[in-house]
């Protein structure tokens, strides 16, 4: 069993910074990358950012140039720092393993 703790999300206005933060733990015994999701109500989760055991990161086009996603793999830790944001990003933010496992969610609120 993998289990992922999330932390960092809040309430911030329009322009501010906030860092998430996603720990791994559990039964782990290969990892082919970790992400960020969000999710908006009654909508689909769809991807913020991810990043390979490599290194190679990929990032939602309305993202792209403000966050920036960052792992640790001796912690099996993926952070996403998200600058310039804005109230469309209001949304839960999840993190995830290999797209199978999942973090409970961490709540970020932008105000205008």
């Amino acid at each position: 069993q993998v289990h992922l703790v999330e932390s960092g999300g809040g309430l911030v206005p329009a322009g501010a910074s906030l860092i998430l933060s996603c720990a791994a733990s559990g039964r782990i015994y290969s990892i082919n990358g970790m992400g960020w999701y969000r999710q908006f109500p009654e909508m689909q989760r769809e991807l913020v950012a991810s990043i390979t055991r490599g290194g190679s990161t990929n990032y939602g086009d309305s993202v792209k140039g403000r966050f920036t996603i960052s792992g640790d793999s001796a912690k099996i830790t993926v952070y996403l720092q998200m600058n310039s944001l804005k109230p469309e990003d209001t949304a839960v933010y999840y993190c995830s393993v290999d797209s199978h496992y999942w973090g409970q969610g961490t709540q970020v609120t932008v105000s205008s």
